[in-house]
């Protein structure tokens, strides 16, 4: 059955998807709740969102308890097409950064650890939500076993070195050094690790009069440096920065649509590139897996409509209509 989700409920969850507070998460999703349609259809929806509004309503509990409690506050729940830490030095330009490509309130000053706690931010990107997260910065003990944990499990992880400082090269070093002490960055890709080539490094205030020869000596001074890509606040770099980061992300967006309808282009599927037919529907519903009978699909399909095997790898903004 169709869910048939009216106009108020995209306005909450667009409200919801914006959203950089527990509060604010947690009142978009309760309207959402409120204004959804109830039937069959909806069931499954109705108990994500109602499991969504338990697992925050537990995360204000335990940060209004403190550390008594044991609360974590990189224990961050994952939304949109993928979460995303950013690392860096003191004064690289994190929380600028962060807060010039999301709606987050991050923390601005001139003087160094003006940011004690991770802040949560959403970039846009054409029809879907990237979850970019502002971090305190590394210090000369490292990276906190905490902070450490939440990268293993987070999707990407981009690290950010102040082009205008004259400690850029100690600085990527440093990030480095950091992370392979953490057992996170590894030669060969394992579970829960990163390899150079998946982490993106960024230069940050590329417009400085040294940025490109303070990059030049990076090149020069680090064996085998990873590429790094120059951004400031007022470059063409960072507007089409989201689109790096999703293509970064390696994932797909899968768009759906019921037999005799059109599709429906607002809420894509976002599904790890090399996904099937039957992952897309895993992800909509168990039982519309268990009695799925076949999958027709617009985009990557040798003609519109073929019908396609449950096997079928699907590419990104495909068209998929699941027979059941």
């Amino acid at each position: 059955m169709p869910a048939n989700l009216t106009p108020q409920y995209y306005e909450a969850e667009e409200a919801y998807k914006k959203a950089t507070t527990i509060e604010e998460k947690i009142r978009a999703l309760q309207e959402m709740l409120a204004v959804i349609p109830k039937h069959k259809g909806t069931d499954k929806l109705q108990g994500d969102i109602k499991k969504k509004i338990s697992k925050l309503k537990k995360e204000v509990e335990q940060n209004s308890k403190g550390k008594k409690t044991g609360f974590d506050p990189f224990n961050i729940e994952k939304q949109g097409a993928g979460q995303v830490f950013v690392l860096g030095y003191p004064n690289c330009g994190k929380s600028a950064f962060v807060g010039a490509l999301t709606n987050a309130k991050t923390n601005v000053q001139d003087f160094p650890f003006s940011t004690s706690q991770p802040v949560v931010g959403m970039i846009p990107f054409e029809e879907i939500y990237i979850q970019l997260i502002d971090t305190p910065p590394i210090t000369e003990e490292g990276i906190p076993g905490n902070f450490s944990n939440a990268l293993r499990h987070c999707d990407l992880i981009l690290a950010l070195v102040d082009l205008s400082s004259d400690s850029c090269v100690e600085q990527l070093q440093g990030i480095i050094d950091n992370l392979r002490k953490r057992n996170l960055l590894v030669e060969k890709k394992s579970p829960k690790t990163f390899t150079l080539e998946e982490i993106i490094f960024i230069g940050t205030k590329s417009d400085h009069p040294q940025a490109y020869d303070n990059l030049q000596i990076i090149y020069d001074l680090i064996p085998n440096c990873p590429e790094i890509l120059p951004i400031s606040l007022y470059s063409e770099e960072l507007k089409n920065f989201p689109k790096i980061l999703y293509e970064k992300l390696d994932v797909v967006r899968i768009y759906t649509k019921a037999p005799g309808k059109k599709p429906d282009f607002e809420r894509p599927y976002v599904l790890k590139k090399g996904s099937t037919v039957m992952d897309l529907a895993l992800e909509i519903h168990k039982d519309i897996a268990a009695n799925l009978k076949s999958a027709r699909v617009w985009g990557s399909a040798k003609f519109p409509g073929q019908n396609v095997e449950h096997s079928y790898i699907l590419a990104d903004k495909d068209i998929v209509e699941l027979l059941t």
